[in-house]
């Protein structure tokens, strides 16, 4: 099974930005649609963003309505890595972050049920002043 690490999470003032990865040691990644997902204390995980694999204008990115214009997902493939770019952070952002393969290919990428993912350890965001 492909292994996916995220990292760049931290405690960021409301209004700031992070800037999130989701790296393999595997090129594969770069022929897997990727979503980002969160889990706020208490809370069930979420899609937040996801991508599909095109490097063209015709690849597929999708965004939770709660974080639309503020986070920008986008991939390198030289770097094996998927960011998830958050600005504009509020409070309700606070979350542990996680990176994960979808459903999808080249111009689709779609989320499954929350309850067959595997999750890695996933990266914390905290939002507060």
């Amino acid at each position: 099974q492909l292994q996916l690490a995220e990292s760049g999470g931290g405690l960021v003032q409301p209004g700031g930005s992070q800037i999130l990865s989701c790296v393999s040691s595997e090129d594969a990644i770069n022929n897997l649609a990727i979503g980002w997902f969160r889990q706020a204390p208490g809370k069930e995980h979420e899609g937040v963003s996801c991508i599909s694999t095109s490097m063209d204008d015709d690849r597929m990115i999708t965004y939770d309505d709660s974080v639309k214009g503020r986070f920008t997902v986008s991939r390198n493939n030289e770097r094996n890595t998927v960011y998830l770019q958050m600005n504009d952070l509020k409070p309700e952002d606070t979350a542990t972050y996680y990176c994960a393969p979808v459903v999808g290919g080249k111009w689709s990428c779609i989320f499954r049920k929350m309850s067959t993912y595997t999750w890695g350890r996933g990266t914390q965001v905290t939002v507060s002043s």
